[in-house]
């Protein structure tokens, strides 16, 4: 069983057996286990909901109300593959009551078979932060006494500043471990201070040109991974989860290649939102899975985008200047073209991985390397510096904005 804080009320996810179910039910629900929704079902949540009673601290009743059933299988290590109810059920205080702290009386099932047992954990509660499932307790029937104790509940001190930012660090967690957004977002930026000759990347361009490109680079992915999360967060827009990762590892690749041969000259920042747009579908699924309230939705999506871009602003702002610097060397082509390969040999993994779900020596390689993804200033910081001061007309190019 998995309890969830939801500021007004309580969600309750129950797993229950079919085959011990129907001891207790009293109807033949495992002989046909697809039509048990169907044949079953209003009887079922009237069964539901007689053998669950929260009370507040002072005694008063809760509502119980059934929102949703389904019948799948399930496995486990010890019986197997079996097939299981998973009901939905909301828990209503009565008003004035805490919605954080009552009393759960709770008999299904173990009314009748004293074997069973409810294993209650708390799977997310946005009001104290907590993402992470956490054991709560056991309900199950004192065999000495014959009796099945209460089990009392408290979620905890409910808070919306705590709650949103905890978002804004998964968001700066989910870009620190997803190493695959970033690396798009790098492969873009390495001839981003240059100008394309025709096929060829040519010279640097100048600062000026140099920083808006960059800007509108960042911009415009911003933008678009922002418009998707929002539309994902709020269910307008779903995709199934491998074609949308698929299409990030592609979207590296692209990127790749026009790190090494212009391929959309100018249009850096129009490919930049377009790709966003996918990128931001995979962040949706972090806070759709949530399941929150409307205004807590909004806070969260707030929250985990402003996340998403505390880090990746405090990642381009240690890359670019090494970047610009870089850029009037003859060190940046090697520079350039050595992190467009690597870009290019991950992105083949990652869509080898996730068109094929098996594990490959590229993608491994990826996941090592992410480790060590804090670091990775430490190299082009120590390439820069020296090509920076054995480049004799470094410091003249920085200056000159006026290349045709």
């Amino acid at each position: 069983m998995f309890i969830e804080g939801r500021g007004d009320s309580v969600s309750m996810s129950l797993h229950l057996p079919l085959n011990e179910l129907e001891l207790a039910f009293g109807h033949d629900v495992t002989q046909n286990p697809e039509q048990t929704n169907t044949a079953w079902g209003p009887a079922l949540r009237e069964y539901l909901a007689k053998h669950i009673h929260p009370v507040s601290a002072s005694g008063e009743p809760w509502g119980v109300r059934v929102t949703d059933m389904t019948v799948g299988s399930a496995e486990q290590t010890q019986s197997g593959r079996f097939q299981e109810v998973t009901a939905v059920v909301t828990l209503l205080p009565p008003p004035g009551a805490d919605p954080r702290k009552f009393t759960l009386n709770y008999d299904v099932i173990m009314h009748q078979v004293v074997t069973h047992k409810a294993l209650v954990s708390l799977r997310s509660d946005w009001g104290t932060g907590r993402t992470e499932p956490a054991r709560v307790g056991v309900i199950a029937v004192d065999t000495g006494t014959a009796t099945i104790d209460p089990l009392v509940i408290d979620l905890g001190t409910d808070s919306w500043w705590t709650g949103f930012s905890k978002m804004v660090s998964l968001g700066m967690q989910h870009i620190r471990e997803g190493f695959d957004h970033l690396l798009f977002l790098i492969a873009m930026l390495l001839p981003a201070t240059l100008r394309a000759r025709g096929r060829e990347w040519g010279a640097f361009g100048g600062t000026h040109y140099s920083f808006v490109r960059l800007v509108s680079i960042v911009s415009a992915f911003t933008l678009g991974h922002s418009a998707t999360l929002l539309a994902g967060a709020l269910h307008w827009v779903r995709l199934p989860q491998q074609p949308v990762e698929v299409l990030i590892a592609f979207s590296i690749l692209v990127t790749a290649i026009h790190a090494i041969r212009p391929i959309f000259p100018g249009r850096e920042a129009q490919i930049a939102a377009g790709f966003g747009l996918v990128h931001g579908l995979a962040f949706a699924t972090v806070v759709a899975d949530l399941n929150l309230t409307a205004g807590r939705l909004a806070v969260s999506i707030l929250g985990f985008n402003l996340g998403i871009e505390l880090m990746q602003l405090f990642v381009i702002a240690l890359i670019i200047p090494w970047l610009i610097l870089l850029s009037v060397t003859p060190a940046h082509r090697w520079v350039r073209l050595g992190g467009a390969a690597l870009s290019a040999v991950a992105a083949v993994g990652w869509i080898v991985n996730r068109v094929s779900g098996e594990s490959n020596i590229i993608e491994r390689w990826m996941i090592s390397c992410s480790r060590m993804a804090p670091l990775g200033i430490l190299p082009l910081a120590l390439v820069t510096i020296p090509a920076w001061f054995l480049t004799t007309s470094g410091t003249r190019a920085l200056h000159t904005d006026n290349l045709p």
